[in-house]
């Protein structure tokens, strides 16, 4: 049995996507929702490692919850955020497998190219951190209350990857062409889906689109992009891909292509009636 373990959880995503998972593998294996306030964090893992093989980690835990593990994976470690949690010879090991799902859901002859991204927290952090070590040409677009934000992430391509390009703009006065956008921040989200986090101007001068919003599935931003001939993927990839990644942390799971993109289709209408 595996969980998601966070706070508050409300409604999620995960068991539909990980029970199909399993299914896909001829597992007999249930996905549930383990809720965990941050005060009782430490009791509440622990009820939950003995009650469970495996686990997934979301906010506000992704950080708290490293020190009750044995050891982090690199891709953990690169972040210091944990969101899967394996147990490996007796040893609880932290990985974070968004950076998979995110690396997996855009062109890689893309994201070493001019990058432009919207939003520097978590997300954002990981997604310009990912292109920063492909090499990219970075654009930070932020608005000014994000300013200090975009400084500690900019500081930090800086010293992990000093011969990358990277540099801010503001939000409402992108110029350029560029080969990737990416969109980490919630606007367009349910119930606010009349949103978009960049003009039609911006996304016309962008070869591909990739918003991490899943609900809706197609975005004001995805739809625009489509409608302007743009490679375009939403959130619904990611998510649905990390979970794929999990799968093959936790039981060494193999899926084809086919089936993933099945489950992120199928995810993106269930979405639908589950918000």
């Amino acid at each position: 049995m595996f969980a998601l373990i966070g706070y508050p959880l409300g409604h999620s995503m995960s068991p539909f996507i990980h029970k199909r998972l399993f299914e896909l593998s001829g597992k007999n294996d249930d996905y549930e929702l383990f809720e965990i306030a941050p005060e009782n964090l430490e009791k509440g893992f622990s009820n939950a490692i003995e009650r469970y093989d495996g686990l997934n980690v979301t906010i506000p835990h992704k950080t708290e919850i490293i020190p009750f593990l044995d050891g982090m994976h690199e891709s953990a470690a690169r972040y210091n955020a944990v969101n899967c949690i394996a147990r490996e010879k007796g040893r609880l090991i932290g990985y974070n497998t968004d950076c998979i799902g995110f690396l997996r859901s855009v062109p890689k002859d893309a994201l070493g190219k001019k990058f432009l991204i919207s939003g520097c927290g978590g997300a954002g952090r990981m997604m310009a951190l990912e292109a920063a070590a492909h090499g990219a040409d970075i654009t930070i677009a932020i608005k000014d209350f994000s300013a200090q934000q975009a400084e500690i992430l900019i500081n930090e391509i800086n010293e992990k990857f000093p011969q990358v390009t990277v540099r801010t703009a503001d939000l409402d006065n992108i110029e350029g062409r560029f080969d990737l956008f990416a969109n980490a921040t919630p606007v367009g989200m349910y119930p606010h889906i009349e949103g978009c986090p960049v003009s039609e101007k911006v996304i016309e001068n962008c070869e591909n689109i990739f918003d991490a919003v899943y609900n809706p599935n197609e975005t004001v931003l995805v739809k625009t992009a489509k409608k302007l001939g743009k490679n375009a993927v939403g959130g619904m990839s990611m998510l649905v891909l990390q979970a794929v990644a999990a799968h093959e942390i936790w039981y060494g799971a193999k899926f084809t292509k086919q089936q993933t993109d099945d489950i992120i289709q199928d995810a993106s209408e269930a979405v639908k009636t589950m918000f």
